[in-house]
């Protein structure tokens, strides 16, 4: 089944490709009756959306070079040439599955999932504009953004075609989770994470982590079990704390840190959905 999709993915950006690189012998250029004065165009305003599911394969070929598409966005910048795209491409079908508008603020990049938000910066003038990544390309040595004729406007490059500038994407909740999600497995099989944190209470949320805990175990055996049920599942970042209870050992399943408490309450949710219906977060004190 995932053979099928990704299989449908590299076949959907390769009709997608095939149509950009078909409509090449018509000229690009810009709309005749676009005047906005560059101070009026408002940025795209970054959403949480979910990933395109065919705008994201592995990686894909265009003029006989392959692309990877990243794995994730997080603290991802880059500088080098942007260029732009008109009137040639308006209307037709982008690598996300909308239809292409150039008086949109998006642009095209070649390996950033989609969609994806990144601020853009003209080192010629230093203009600066949010834009949608909703695209690919550009595919030409040297260019890092291929913008909209909206954004290009906005940024100046319309008038000269191409210009040095920075990108740098703009993280969402939908970022955070990758974060979250790329944490170190600090727990090992047959052996315990000691973490003499003092634990707050939960309802407060006051501390400097934030664990979302799963479930807690008299049995170390048992609390291992659940954690490599965990892993297997696609969790990341499964801890064991230990913690002393009346002479005996309490063996706590937790996932984390994760950064913020908007990860943990979706965590929760995750787990939820898997009949795991005692989580709860809890913020510990480390200092």
């Amino acid at each position: 089944m995932k053979e099928c999709m990704k299989n449908n993915a590299l076949r959907l950006v390769v009709l997608m490709l095939s149509a950009m690189l078909a409509s090449c012998a018509v000229k690009d250029g810009a709309p005749e009756s676009y005047s906005r004065d560059w101070r009026t165009i408002e940025d795209a305003v970054p959403q949480d959306e979910p990933f395109s599911r065919y705008g994201n394969p592995d990686s894909y070929e265009v003029f006989g070079q392959n692309y990877q598409v990243m794995p994730s966005n997080t603290g991802f910048s880059e500088k080098g040439f942007a260029s732009w795209y008109g009137t040639k491409f308006h209307g037709q079908r982008t690598s996300s599955g909308e239809p292409y508008d150039m008086y949109a603020m998006t642009a095209a990049h070649k390996s950033l999932r989609i969609p994806s938000y990144v601020e853009v910066t003209n080192l010629s003038n230093n203009r600066k504009a949010i834009v949608k990544v909703n695209d690919r390309g550009p595919f030409h040595e040297g260019r890092v953004i291929d913008l909209s004729y909206a954004a290009a406007t906005k940024l100046g490059i319309a008038e000269t075609g191409t210009a040095p500038v920075t990108i740098r994407v703009i993280e969402t909740a939908k970022e955070e989770i990758a974060i979250a999600s790329a944490l170190p497995i600090d727990a090992v099989i047959g052996e315990a994470i000691i973490d003499e944190a003092i634990e707050s209470p939960v309802e407060e949320l006051v501390g400097d982590q934030f664990y979302v805990q799963v479930a807690a175990f008299s049995s170390e055996e048992n609390a291992m079990r659940m954690l490599n049920d965990l892993k297997d599942k696609n969790f990341k970042s499964v801890r064991i704390h230990v913690e002393g209870m009346q002479d005996k050992l309490l063996y706590r399943v937790r996932i984390g840190p994760v950064p913020t408490t908007l990860i943990a309450e979706k965590l929760v949710l995750q787990l939820k959905e898997i009949n795991h219906n005692n989580v709860r977060i809890v913020a510990l004190v480390t200092s």
